[in-house]
């Protein structure tokens, strides 16, 4: 069995106990019975519930082993981007960000497996799908190992690498997998908690089919793999969002308030 097959098995496991703990809850509404719970329909970006942050962090555990597992994030984006409905159509483009420059060390040159004079390109791109910037990611690779056709493309588009390198039939090997947040502990979990922008982190390196090194990239990807980037307690709108929160608690309505009534109006 592949070592990232493994690591992803790992993550599915996380996934289950983390569910598992989300619905061992002792709250008034896992108390209830199936007739007195009300049916609640929840936008986590407007209504968080609470056990939103526990099904943010299986989702973000979720998509950790989604990539583990694939050889391509771009193909592995676009799959989730689809099964979420972050938009429609499920694309994934990059946006090319040409103003930052990470010059590649030696330790990189090392991993790639190049000369000190062997030329070694850097593009930094923010993956989008829809609205949503998905992930930034950073890549050094080795034109050498590429077509022409192939760096002329990375050159003059914004097109995403995996798409680009596709034919190539590469391989991708996970050097390290973060995950960058985790819900708070139980007895905080009475109030939402913003999510910060960065949520998990890929090191990775990408061979051809003989094992060859073209790639190395660093991927961080945001909250808005949840759908949604949750306002922060200093954000406009943070103490409506709070206030519509307790009142849809309080009075178990059962079904989600109209948009007016976040915004005040």
């Amino acid at each position: 069995m592949r070592p990232h097959i493994q690591r992803s098995l790992g993550a599915l496991a996380a996934i289950l106990l983390t569910f598992s703990a989300a619905y061992a809850d002792t709250d008034a509404d896992a108390k209830a019975g199936p007739r007195d719970r009300p049916r609640q329909r929840v936008v986590p970006h407007e209504l968080p519930e609470h056990r939103e942050p526990l099904d943010s962090f299986a989702l973000i555990q979720a998509l950790n082993a989604d990539l583990l597992s694939h050889d391509s994030a771009t193909q592995t984006l676009e799959r989730w981007c689809a099964t979420r409905h972050l938009a429609s159509p499920a694309k994934v483009v990059a946006e090319r960000d040409r103003t930052i420059s990470k010059p590649v060390t030696a330790e990189q040159r090392q991993t790639l497996k190049v000369s000190d004079k062997e030329p070694v390109q850097y593009r930094r791109v923010r993956l989008r799908c829809g609205g949503h910037v998905l992930s930034e990611a950073d890549n050094w690779y080795v034109p050498s190992r590429l077509t022409a056709a192939m760096n002329q493309q990375l050159e003059t588009t914004d097109t995403p690498f995996g798409r680009v390198v596709q034919p190539l039939k590469f391989q991708r090997h996970t050097l390290n997998s973060k995950v960058l947040w985790s819900p708070p502990p139980a007895e905080e979990r009475s109030a939402p908690r913003d999510i910060p922008r960065e949520v998990l982190q890929h090191r990775a390196v990408l061979t051809l089919p003989d094992g060859t090194p073209f790639s190395m990239v660093t991927e961080t990807y945001t909250r808005e793999v949840l759908g949604y980037a949750p306002l922060a307690n200093n954000e406009p709108g943070f103490a409506e969002v709070m206030l519509a929160y307790h009142s849809f608690r309080n009075e178990n309505i059962t079904s989600r308030p109209s948009r007016s009534a976040l915004s005040g109006s």
